[in-house]
């Protein structure tokens, strides 16, 4: 039964019935499957408990068509129905005019038709007897649900309508929409693709290209029924890599309100990677529209995790005896819920790995020691605040706050790979302490290396995670480091994707004089004449990420800034810039970077970085002037200096102890990235 329901004209609150424009409705009972009467019964009655409503199908006796009139079950306990019509029904009709043929009761996927034997009818009610058998007719490929308080909007090149979500299943939805002024109906094409949103009040909820499967044409509305397009929806970018999905024992359990029919549902996940999950549904009850937007989804693993974040159904596609599988897509974890995922996957795929997990301190200072991690040149530099050292660490490590993340690669108990990252930007996290020794042949510093790619790989996606950048500072002689970052940059040859910028280092007495600059010379806080300046210098001489990475290249994004952050976890991180200029005109910016002691353990995040905007024009003994008036604000006896350009402290002579390279890469093109490692190291992700 391919019929359809018509509202008659008319503007009055008080709707008139609809009409009913099939008239072939005994060729869908011919292949109709009997309901026996208790089944209708209990049907009934569920409904009355639910404040639901059926329909009475009438046949009009003067113009021979059908009405469809809406009516409210009292609860049925015998052989007999009865029914109150809805308010404002008999707008222009009169149901005793009429052929009462059959009640039906609409269950999503089918309609029950119950041949109606009247026993009263008026204006008010009416009441049937019950027949021992009802018929199921039109039973459709997937359940419909009805859906209230959507609104849609239809977009259309130019076109654009807007009203009211009124049901949906898994495989579409039918919308009731009005155009737009100045917009009309006429300038809509049913034949061409059409964008589609539909959002409640707080946010949206489905958004994507549909195209029109049927629609109902009303003069001044219309009702379309419309069906995502027929693709995998990608929210990432077009990636092709992706971390490993995993069949774990037992299942995630995935719990939701579900955005369009707000009832809660349940699933049990089949599939789970850092980037999503699959669930299968049935044909009778799917509920996952593809392209529709979960607000709120919780993952759970038995008793002991349970993890929240939203989510997208990206693709639905039938499997042979098992139904429908669907694809959901994680848009975004907070950072602390996204390393419990990552630690649940990465574990069962080696249980060795561990990811931002409890370790034993005492292990890992012995650790650091003993894999030459900590030398003793950067011993010297950290031993005076070693008991605040230790503080640090064991919040960092202990309470595992959203600003900083660690992986380690253990056997029984040892520690044999770490590495770290820390959020040292609004939108930059920064690669550290990356220390390990080998494992049976196998090397655990690259082991961990990968471990934290693959957690960055689905990191970046998650707006939450605020990150764009990572940085790593690495010695140019170090073989290692030079091979997986220095290499990469090299070969991609695209700073504005990977850059390299090479530092000199320098430990900084904090005794300072309090010298004061000669005549001419200032030093203050920087203008945006003077960052202006500083970004021209720099994609002059470099064209990289750095000033993009510390925010100094566009405006800070709003909400919580990143030392409101850390001052809420109870640490230390902020950095500020000055502009030293002669006679108002710049010569160098000293960024001046303050945490906690150890956050970095090379104290990059306790330091000056200057950057020399006119190397010729700036002597050495001046910038020294004003590096010594920075450096009070430190409590350690030296602080490092990084300065760039190399060639600076090259021409003027000034001695130094080591280069650093500061490798950042924009994580939109990681890809490549993660492609790169995998082949030149012959390494998939355990491997």
């Amino acid at each position: 039964m391919n019929g359809s329901f018509k509202q008659t004209s008319g503007e009055d609150k008080k709707l008139p019935p609809w009409l009913f424009q099939h008239r072939t409705l005994t060729d869908a009972l011919e292949n109709a499957k009997p309901v026996k009467k208790e089944t209708v019964t209990n049907a009934l009655n569920h409904i009355h408990f639910i404040d639901g409503y059926v329909f009475a199908l009438l046949g009009h006796t003067k113009y021979e068509d059908s009405v469809l009139i809406r009516a409210y079950p009292e609860p049925c306990l015998g052989n007999e129905l009865t029914c109150r019509w809805s308010d404002g029904n008999f707008v222009g009709f009169n149901p005793k005019d009429s052929k009462f043929q059959y009640v039906i009761i609409v269950d999503g996927r089918s309609l029950i038709l119950v041949p109606a034997v009247v026993q009263e009818i008026d204006d008010k009610h009416f009441t049937i007897e019950l027949p021992s058998t009802s018929h199921a007719v039109e039973e459709r490929h997937a359940r419909r649900y009805t859906s209230r308080d959507i609104t849609a909007e239809l977009i259309q090149s130019g076109f654009l309508a807007k009203g009211e979500l009124l049901d949906f299943s898994p495989i579409g939805f039918r919308i009731r929409v009005k155009p737009e002024a100045p917009c009309s109906f006429r300038w809509f094409n049913a034949n061409e693709m059409m964008t589609v949103h539909l959002q409640n009040k707080q946010q949206i909820l489905f958004s994507g290209p549909c195209h029109c499967a049927r629609q109902k044409i009303n003069l001044k509305y219309r009702e379309i029924v419309l069906v995502p397009v027929e693709k995998k929806i990608n929210p990432g970018r077009g990636r092709q890599l992706r971390n490993p999905r995993r069949d774990l024992l037992p299942s995630p359990t995935l719990i939701f309100k579900h955005p369009l029919l707000r009832r809660r549902i349940q699933l049990q996940a089949s599939g789970v990677s850092t980037s999503g999950f699959s669930v299968y549904e049935n044909a009778d009850d799917g509920v996952l529209l593809r392209g529709m937007i979960i607000p709120e989804l919780i993952v759970t693993f038995g008793d002991t995790s349970e993890m929240r974040c939203i989510a997208k159904v990206i693709y639905r596609s039938e499997e042979r005896g098992r139904g429908f599988r669907c694809g959901l897509s994680i848009l975004d974890m907070d950072v602390n819920a996204y390393s419990r995922l990552t630690h649940i996957i990465t574990h069962a795929l080696d249980p060795h790995t561990y990811a931002s997990s409890y370790v034993n301190m005492d292990d890992l200072w012995k650790f650091f020691f003993e894999s030459g991690f900590i030398y003793p040149m950067k011993y010297r530099l950290i031993q005076s605040h070693r008991e605040d050292l230790k503080k640090t660490y064991q919040k960092l490590y202990k309470e595992s706050p959203d600003i900083a993340r660690h992986f380690t690669y253990e056997e029984n108990g040892r520690i044999h790979g770490h590495i770290s990252m820390v959020r040292a930007y609004e939108r930059a996290w920064i690669i550290q302490h990356h220390a390990a020794g080998s494992v049976d042949g196998r090397r655990a510093g690259l082991i961990v290396l990968k471990q934290t790619m693959h957690y960055l790989h689905d990191m970046y996606r998650m707006p939450s995670t605020n990150i764009d950048y990572v940085m790593v500072y690495f010695q140019p002689n170090k073989k290692f480091a030079n091979r997986v970052f220095g290499n990469f940059t090299r070969a991609l040859n695209n700073p504005k994707g990977c850059s390299m910028d090479l530092f000199s280092y320098l430990p900084y007495p904090t005794l300072s004089l309090g010298t004061r600059l000669p005549e001419g010379w200032s030093l203050k806080k920087s203008s945006n004449m003077d960052l202006l300046e500083l970004n021209r210098f720099y994609d002059h001489c470099s064209g990289g990420l750095l000033l993009d990475a510390l925010g100094l290249s566009k405006g800070i994004s709003s909400g919580e800034s990143l030392e409101e952050v850390y001052s809420r976890l109870g640490f230390l991180r902020k950095w500020n810039t000055y502009s030293l200029a002669y006679d108002r005109n710049l010569r160098a910016i000293l960024l001046v970077n303050q945490s906690e002691l150890g956050l970095n353990l090379s104290e990059f995040l306790n330091g000056i970085k200057i950057l020399v905007v006119n190397p010729e024009s700036l002597p050495w003994d001046i910038l020294s002037i004003a590096i010594g008036q920075l450096v009070p604000l430190y409590p350690m006896d030296k602080i490092p200096i990084l300065i760039y350009p190399l060639e600076y402290v090259d021409t003027k002579g000034i001695p130094y102890g080591k280069k650093y390279q500061l490798w950042i890469y924009d994580g939109s093109i990681f890809d490549k990235f993660m492609e790169y490692v995998e082949s030149k190291f012959r390494a998939g992700y355990w491997q």
